[in-house]
């Protein structure tokens, strides 16, 4: 299965609950936080929600 990096490149400040939670589920705590994961659905679709907060990669 592919692996994905996510990195946090801004603030949750001012965002719904809803988005705040979706970066916790994900293990994103602090600005500049990279966490990798398996590209599954469930994890695609959370990223999805945060685009405008996190940036993706993939990794071998």
């Amino acid at each position: 299965m592919a692996k994905i990096k996510v990195i946090k490149m801004k603030s949750a400040i001012n965002r719904t609950k809803n988005q705040k939670r979706t970066l916790e589920a994900l293990g994103l705590k602090r600005i500049g936080q990279v966490v990798e994961h398996d590209a599954t659905p469930n994890i695609l679709g959370m990223v999805n929600k945060v685009q405008h907060l996190v940036s993706v990669e993939e990794t071998k």
